[in-house]
């Protein structure tokens, strides 16, 4: 089970909400959050309600300013638990939408699609086991998406905003979820402390 307590103002202090599941829009709880403490389990907290927007990926820990740490404008509008697997992990990524191009099967960690498999761009994959964060830029760097099982042939066809919890299903483009222009050169599984 999870653990995350917001607060509205920094370094822990104010008005404070204490959260153990998915919240779909913390404003009836606090009018703005500032800071927050990770008691245990991982959580992907999002800039705008319904899990909408940029998300961020919250691990164990103490985050007394995490706006201008993570470059957020707005604050913490939503968050979501990451439930803890365990056992193996599988992914395939795909060059092209619709599982199209070449393919790979990840079952651990790649800081770099271009180096490990000579492939310039990754634009639909199929999470068999495991949740998984794939980041825009190799080394685990910029942007990221939270990934559980299911199918993500098209993200342009759910007309989600850049930053978007993949519940399952088929989506055969990243494009198609309104992130043209992203690309995703790096992927990391989510695991247990």
């Amino acid at each position: 089970m999870g653990k995350i307590i917001f607060y509205e103002d920094r370094n822990f202090q104010g008005r404070s909400y204490e959260c153990m599941s998915d919240c779909s829009d913390m404003s009836s709880y606090l009018s703005r959050c500032h800071s927050c403490r990770v008691e245990s389990g991982c959580f992907m907290v999002y800039d705008r309600p319904n899990y909408m927007g940029n998300q961020y990926f919250m691990r164990r820990g103490e985050y007394a300013d995490y706006m201008s740490m993570m470059g957020m404008s707005g604050g913490i509008r939503s968050c979501r638990m990451i439930p803890m697997h365990r056992g193996q992990f599988r992914m395939k990524i795909y060059e092209r939408e619709n599982f199209g191009g070449q393919m790979y099967e990840l079952m651990d960690d790649c800081d770099s699609i271009m180096d490990r498999y000579r492939m310039s761009d990754c634009q639909s994959c199929h999470v068999m086991d495991g949740h998984w964060l794939m980041y825009e830029q190799a080394h685990y760097r910029g942007r990221m998406m939270y990934m559980r099982p299911g199918e993500y042939r098209s993200f342009r066809e759910m007309g989600m905003s850049r930053m978007m919890y993949m519940r399952p299903g088929e989506y055969r483009s990243f494009r198609d979820m309104g992130m043209s222009g992203m690309r995703f050169m790096s992927m990391r599984r989510i695991m247990d402390m």
